[in-house]
């Protein structure tokens, strides 16, 4: 098999939040990354999800990871790739994710919250954390 990324990919478990539009309203649960990228990520829930699904994505970057602050992050995705696995003696969905565009939001109440607005100012950066 041919390797087909172009991004390189980190070795990260980070919490994460998928959403999945259902008929009439988002579908959220909860899951872990296992590996991320700028342009795709693996993670692992407990509910099946179709190949082909758009994603809503929210995640976290610990201070630990980035070396100064908490980064937010919000991506739209779709999922490429969906496979069984046994994860801690429970069977679980894997799944593979292109991301189609991402936000980074820091978490630094001076940058984050634009005054008079309360509203969010959004950092679109490749930090090549991610």
């Amino acid at each position: 098999m041919t390797e087909r990324r172009t991004a390189r990919r980190y070795d990260l478990s980070l919490p994460i939040i998928i959403r999945v539009a259902a008929e009439r309203k988002p579908d959220s649960q909860p899951g872990k990354t296992r590996d991320i990228s700028t342009r795709g990520l693996y993670f692992v829930v407990d509910q099946n999800l179709e190949s082909g699904s758009h994603l809503g994505i929210t995640l976290t970057l610990p201070a630990e990871i980035t070396h100064g602050s908490e980064v937010f992050v919000r991506a739209l995705g779709r999922v490429v790739r969906v496979e069984r696995r046994m994860e801690d003696g429970s069977a679980r969905m894997g799944v593979a994710a292109v991301i189609e565009r991402y936000d980074i939001i820091i978490s630094k109440p001076s940058l984050a919250v634009c005054e008079g607005h309360g509203s969010y100012i959004l950092f679109l950066f490749v930090t090549g954390l991610i």
